[in-house]
Order: C-alpha cells, then sequence, then structure tokens
C-alpha cells in the first residue's frame, strides 16, 4: 500500500511542471502563428482569416487539454 501511495505521489507531482511547459510551448506557438498570420495579413493573402482560425484553435486546445488532463488526474 505504501509503494502505491508513493508511486501516486510521485506521479502527481510532475503535472504541474507539466502543465506550466504545456503552457509555455502553447505561448510560443501562439506567437509564431501571429507572426506568421501578420506575414500573411502584410501580403495580402486572401487565406488570412484560415490561418488565423488554425494557430488560434491550436493553441486554445494546448491550453484546454493541459487543464483537462490535470483536473481529471487530480
Amino acid at each position: 500500500m505504501a509503494g502505491i501511495q508513493e508511486a501516486t505521489q510521485m506521479v502527481t507531482s510532475y503535472f504541474d511542471p507539466a502543465t506550466k511547459l504545456i503552457y509555455a510551448i502553447g505561448a510560443v506557438i501562439g506567437l509564431i502563428g501571429g507572426v506568421r498570420v501578420y506575414q500573411k495579413f502584410s501580403s495580402g493573402d486572401p487565406d488570412t482569416s484560415k490561418t488565423a482560425a488554425s494557430w488560434f484553435g491550436a493553441c486554445i486546445f494546448l491550453i484546454v487539454a493541459a487543464t483537462i488532463l490535470r483536473s481529471f488526474f487530480l
């Protein structure tokens, strides 16, 4: 029983750093996406809204997935 509790504590101790890492990755992806959308907008590409929606959706997915996984396992 003590081994299972120790393993549970070890696994749950990784969630805070992993969640922060996923948030940081989401922020970097958001910045990269913003720059790419700006480049497309500046060049006059008519497909800018589709690109913006896909990058924004990817950032939201990362943040929501990290939050849901953390709340599900903790």
